[in-house]
């Protein structure tokens, strides 16, 4: 559900004024009340004062001077006196056993009095609020030495009186600070919330195609957020024409880029076709030759014939291979749960004549993994970068390959013990016809494709080829690619 602005300002002002309110009352009543009660205490601390020195002084102008004697024959007359002379209140005069010695009334004390007595025969002051009333019992004490206690009261009814009446002003003036804020700050922050909800209409027109904002005068961040939204609405405008424009544009370049792609694979088609021709006549000349090698004039014509067949052949590939290296192609890629190791060792299977022929040693660690990606052409990545491991390798070297699941990854790599790759040129190895040893790959054939046609075809799959290691003691190939856990 959305919620206005308007309302959540509303909301959160009203609350922080209640809020403000409630706490500056609850403070200052609560200290009209410590106050109340401290200025209460304090003049009952000074009564119990006055009520010792008195007693003493009752005590000193008796012939016995014995406090117990004293309480015993003229406690009820000196309750009377302190009533009189000293708290103008009813007092209770107490034995040093919680004898009740002087007392106005013959109502008992409560349980909650008894209590509190005890608590002050132990020599301590204690008082007890009961409703409006306060009771505050105190040693009656002569040289250090507790005597007897005496019962102090006071009615509260008149703090109780005073603290309403402060209540209840608090509440008229707080109703009417609230009142009086909350009008006066909605005021203030309703312009603010207009600003934002003409921006926020203003937005939504612009989502809508609706461009030429209004701006907004203000002098603050929202006049200048309202600034920012119209340039960009006059801007937006700019690019969505020129966008248009654009798309026709692009419009015409795709069509004839689809005429390009028709007459391109038009072009692939007869290639392929015409290199039947050459290669036909290469092998049925190899055919004779096998049935009649030594017909002398069959060898002339057919090296001749083989010569001009072989020349046309590989000016037919020069051309082929330069329109490859400027035009690009999307395959069709035939996804499918692959087992690693299986596909590399097919792949080692069908090379292993070639690198009997160089002598060369082969190591391996497979593993058991298994990735997404098409067959055909993960065969055509191992044995580009097998092949290049053969072609680059020394005579009698090594070639190890392995494969292992790290980190969400299967990483293959293939090492061999050959030329290396200097540093310097290391980041175009994978370019198109980028060769390292030119000699090696006139000798063997290779054109530079390889690496490049492998990385290509890989990186469309979703895996990816690096250069693990490359010193003077070979090269180490590494390609990685998700792992199928399914």
């Amino acid at each position: 559900m959305r919620i206005s602005i308007k309302l959540k300002f509303s909301l959160f002002l009203a609350g922080l004024l209640l809020l403000t309110v409630f706490v500056l009352s609850l403070l200052v009543l609560q200290g009209i009340e410590r106050n109340q009660r401290a200025q209460t205490e304090g003049l009952l601390a000074q009564q119990a004062d006055t009520a010792n020195v008195y007693f003493i002084q009752s005590i000193m102008e008796e012939s016995s001077k014995v406090p117990e004697t004293y309480l015993k024959t003229k406690g009820a007359e000196f309750g009377e006196q302190l009533e009189k002379l000293v708290s103008g209140q009813p007092v209770v005069l107490y034995d040093g056993s919680g004898s009740v010695i002087s007392r106005r009334t013959a109502t008992p004390p409560s349980e909650s009095v008894k209590q509190t007595l005890a608590y002050a025969l132990e020599n301590k002051t204690a008082y007890l609020v009961e409703g409006d009333s306060m009771y505050y019992l105190t040693p009656l004490r002569v040289l250090g030495e507790q005597v007897g206690v005496v019962q102090f009261y006071y009615s509260l009814g008149d703090h109780q009186a005073f603290y309403d009446e402060i209540k209840q002003l608090f509440i008229y003036i707080g109703a009417g600070v609230f009142v009086l804020s909350f009008l006066l700050a909605y005021l203030y922050f309703n312009s603010f919330a207009r600003g934002i909800i003409r921006l926020n209409d203003t937005v939504g027109r612009i989502r809508e195609g609706q461009f030429g904002a209004p701006v907004i005068k203000r002098r603050d961040e929202i006049g200048e957020l309202g600034a920012g939204i119209a340039a960009m609405s006059e801007r937006l405008m700019l690019t969505m024409r020129d966008k248009d424009q654009e798309r026709e544009k692009l419009s015409l370049a795709v069509r004839k880029l689809s005429e390009l792609d028709r007459q391109q694979k038009e072009f692939i088609g007869n290639v392929t076709h015409e290199f039947k021709t050459p290669l036909t006549s290469i092998k049925a000349y190899l055919d004779l030759l096998d049935m009649y090698p030594d017909d002398e004039e069959l060898l002339t014509t057919a090296k001749t014939h083989i010569a001009g067949e072989t020349q046309r052949l590989y000016e037919m590939v020069e051309k082929v291979l330069q329109i490859s290296a400027m035009e690009k192609y999307d395959f069709e890629y035939n996804k499918e749960r692959l087992e690693v190791a299986a596909t590399i060792g097919a792949v080692l299977d069908s090379l292993k004549g070639k690198m009997d022929k160089f002598g060369l040693t082969l190591t391996t660690d497979l593993r058991e993994a298994y990735i997404e990606a098409d067959k055909d052409y993960m065969n055509i990545v191992l044995a580009n970068l097998l092949d290049n491991a053969i072609k680059y390798n020394k005579a009698n070297g090594c070639i190890r390959v392995s494969n292992v699941a790290l980190d969400n990854e299967v990483v293959i790599e293939i090492s061999d013990t050959g030329i290396g790759i200097p540093e310097g040129v290391a980041d175009k190895i994978f370019e198109a016809f980028y060769t390292v040893d030119k000699n090696r790959s006139r000798e063997h054939g290779g054109a530079g494709l390889g690496l490049s046609l492998a990385k290509r075809y890989a990186e469309t799959q979703g895996g990816a080829i690096s250069i693990a290691k490359s010193d003077g003691s070979g090269t180490t190939f590494r390609i990685a690619f998700p792992i199928q856990t399914r």
